[in-house]
């Protein structure tokens, strides 16, 4: 069993299956049962409203997305986090500080998204600072490549936008050229189809580290338009 900051995961790896755990959902990554009925965000399990629904990707602690639901409670904010330490930690900062409306999902984010999200059902998606994996035998680990985006389009309203941030230049590049590949995918930004001032983006634990090393942040923004 798993167990960190207040969360224990009830049952043995060999029984392993989705559970909710209060404001947490946690999905095996090694798990091959998806057969789940997409609830909806306004089922009691969830947020039980209607509110809008933000989702991040890439969550880590949790830091960015608990400010952004500080000065929004009027949305409903969703943070996507594969490993279970991180999930915790950002789930255990919610609930310190009262969050009613954010909800943590421990699961890779094609999982999450391809089996368990509403369909057509989230106003706004960020991914904040996914691993680059700069290697080209890794590149199958990327979370940014044409399973994700496609996957991604399915659970945003049309007219939806996904908003990224990378310190690696080649990453962005690279993200770039993957969202042009898709043709529902406009970018918001003219060429070189980033920014590196965006002062209403939020602070996050890794943008304040490359910051404070002097690193440049790049800030992608690409439009649902099917």
């Amino acid at each position: 069993m798993q167990e960190t900051h207040g969360l224990r995961i009830p049952f043995a790896w060999s029984d392993r299956h989705p559970v909710f755990l209060g404001r947490f959902l946690y999905i095996p990554g090694v798990y091959d049962h998806h057969i789940w009925k997409r609830i909806p965000w306004s089922d009691s399990r969830f947020f039980g409203n209607d509110h809008p629904v933000h989702i991040e990707f890439c969550s880590g602690n949790g830091f960015w997305l608990s400010e952004k639901a500080k000065k929004h409670p009027e949305i409903n904010w969703v943070a996507v986090e594969k490993r279970f330490d991180r999930a915790s930690k950002a789930w255990s900062l919610a609930q310190r500080e009262k969050l009613d409306n954010v909800f943590v999902v421990c699961s890779e984010a094609v999982l999450f998204c391809r089996y368990y999200a509403p369909l057509d059902s989230v106003s706004e998606a960020y991914v904040n600072f996914p691993d680059p994996w700069p290697k080209r035998k890794d590149a199958k680990h990327r979370l940014i490549r044409k399973e994700f985006l496609e996957i991604l389009q399915t659970i945003l309203k049309k007219g939806s936008c996904v908003t990224l941030a990378t310190d690696d230049r080649p990453y962005a590049d690279r993200m770039i050229r993957e969202f042009f590949n898709n043709p529902s995918w406009k970018s918001t930004f003219p060429d070189p189809y980033f920014i590196c001032d965006f002062p209403d983006f939020g602070i996050s634990f890794f943008s304040d580290l490359w910051q404070r090393k002097g690193l440049s942040i790049h800030y992608l923004q690409f439009k649902l338009d099917l």
